[in-house]
């Protein structure tokens, strides 16, 4: 993950990986095809891991307010608390242009799972008439990792403090809030 880190995916050679983990080159290819399977189980392990730490292993339940508060402020707590999480988003965001199945991988890895969760949890609840849960769930992921991306990855929260739980309950209160306008 290091070499990852350190020099991008276009710059990181299997030499280097394989010195860093105090094995050879062969060892490495026996493990993973080639890089790029280096790279994309690097992101499962990521994925699999921050998934169960946020969503746990039992189905979604209770109160909307209360779940979707805990779950976002546990996800957005282990974005911000963790570098090298963040690093790892700015070499995938970085290499993303040159390397799109890469960051392809990552969506259907980390990102799609959560909002299929989600959106599954979101449509148990008709009460909430909520006319997409896809799409709502989509953006309750969005605005976290785009917290992250404004606050940390772009130092903005010098600019813009702004306390997680703070964030946190406006866009639930959005979220869950329903609106009634007469035009």
């Amino acid at each position: 993950m290091q070499e990852f880190l350190s020099h991008g995916y276009a710059e990181t050679s299997m030499d280097r990986v394989a010195s860093c983990a105090g094995v050879s080159k062969a060892t490495v290819y026996s493990h993973f095809q080639d890089k790029q399977g280096l790279f994309k189980a690097l992101i499962e392990k990521l994925a699999q891991e921050r998934f169960h730490s946020v969503f746990g292993t039992t189905p979604l339940k209770g109160n909307p307010k209360v779940v979707l508060r805990r779950l976002a402020l546990k996800a957005l707590n282990e974005m911000l608390d963790d570098e090298e999480y963040r690093a790892f988003n700015r070499v995938l965001i970085g290499e993303s242009g040159r390397f799109p199945e890469l960051a392809q991988f990552c969506v259907g890895s980390l990102i799609k799972p959560a909002i299929d969760i989600l959106s599954q949890y979101l449509a148990t609840y008709p009460e909430l008439k909520i006319a997409d849960t896809e799409a709502t769930a989509m953006l309750l992921v969005s605005s976290l990792t785009q917290f992250v991306m404004i606050q940390e990855t772009m130092h903005g929260k010098n600019l813009i403090p702004m306390e997680s739980e703070r964030f946190i309950d406006a866009l639930i209160d959005l979220i869950l809030k329903p609106v009634s306008c007469e035009l």
